[in-house]
């Protein structure tokens, strides 16, 4: 081979490798800050999902507390009408309890006259 084609090939060859490697250089760079702009909107997209997050739980949590206080006072209401019922329900139940304690002791007492009766009866009879 010629010297001189062989020096234009070198020559050219160089020229070609510090191309490549100057397009390969700024590609990478072009790269890198693609991938670094993709990341810092990643980030700032995930703050802001977050902070939209947060603010809808603490919505969500304010009406919790809101409907947990509601079910507190119903119960708070289902309680005192209980007490009262139970209340009403014990003083009937003392009531029918002394009215049968009555007739029970009525009863008694009024078999308890006729068994004598029938006692002095039988004792005179004999």
């Amino acid at each position: 081979m010629d010297e001189e084609l062989k020096e234009y090939l070198e020559a050219t060859f160089a020229r070609f490798s510090a191309e490549n490697r100057e397009q390969a250089e700024r590609l990478f760079a072009e790269s890198r800050a693609d991938a670094e702009r993709l990341f810092a909107d990643s980030r700032a997209h995930t703050e802001r999902l977050n902070e939209e997050s947060r603010r809808h739980f603490g919505v969500i949590a304010e009406d919790l507390k809101h409907e947990i206080k509601l079910v507190a006072e119903a119960v708070m209401t289902v309680d005192q009408r209980l007490t009262r019922e139970v209340g009403r329900l014990e003083e009937k139940m003392d009531s029918g309890f002394s009215e049968t304690h009555a007739l029970i002791r009525f009863s008694h007492a009024d078999l308890d006259g006729r068994v004598r009766v029938l006692e002095e009866s039988e004792r005179t009879r004999r």
